[in-house]
């Protein structure tokens, strides 16, 4: 499977973003947006007059995180604003299916997400509903937190779930991913590295995205 990198724009520059944007954006497969709602997580972020700046600004796809409890309430105003990929959270919602297919009927890649400590079963009936599935590899609510390891048994067994259904299923990571970590995360299946910190905060970000591309199972 290729690499693929979504730079995520909550550790990007936020008094000169598109600056930020502009230096990685021809090297990145999607920019990955969060959106905190202070409830479901201990944070607030950007909303729904972001994506729709970024969409009128760029042609390249967003791929719209919701950690936001009742995220029913909220799919309306980003599936307008011009989300590419929209996701939310299992945990958040009594009815993922339907917003599933509510979001995949306006044309748009639909994702759930998973904290840490929830377990797969969660999903387990959802797979064939899915081609994109986010594993959050530390708490949700803040860039910058260390990567917990013990994520690596999910991701593998979700990669061998997806192998056993015949499911094409990409798997992204978000929390800690930089060049220590993202050979782990492949190695165990990941195929979509979602990075802020290591990306935007390093003194070249263009050549982290290239080397995070390059890494390939054998070399794990």
């Amino acid at each position: 499977m290729d690499i693929k990198v979504y730079p995520s724009l909550l550790s990007a520059d936020l008094l000169n973003m598109e600056r930020s944007i502009e230096i990685v954006k021809d090297l990145s497969d999607a920019l990955h947006v969060d959106i905190m709602d202070g409830h479901f997580v201990p944070n607030l972020s950007y909303g729904p007059s972001l994506v729709k700046a970024l969409r009128n600004r760029y042609s390249i796809p967003l791929n719209v995180h919701l950690m936001v409890e009742k995220p029913e309430n909220f799919v309306d105003m980003f599936i307008e604003a011009g989300a590419s990929h929209l996701g939310f959270h299992v945990e958040a919602t009594h009815h993922p299916q339907r917003l599933l297919k509510y979001i995949r009927d306006h044309n748009i890649r639909p994702f759930i997400t998973l904290n840490p400590a929830t377990p797969l079963n969660t999903i387990e009936y959802l797979l064939g509903e899915l081609d994109m599935v986010l594993i959050m590899t530390v708490n949700p609510g803040y860039g910058g937190q260390e990567f917990l390891h013990f994520s690596l048994k999910k991701i593998k067994s979700l990669r061998e779930m997806a192998d056993k259904e015949g499911i094409n299923l990409d798997i992204m990571v978000d929390g800690g991913i930089d060049l220590h970590t993202a050979p782990l995360v492949i190695e165990a299946g990941a195929n979509v590295l979602i990075s802020g910190n290591s990306i935007f905060n390093s003194e070249n970000p263009r050549e982290v995205i290239i080397k995070m591309k390059s890494i390939r199972y054998k070399e794990v």
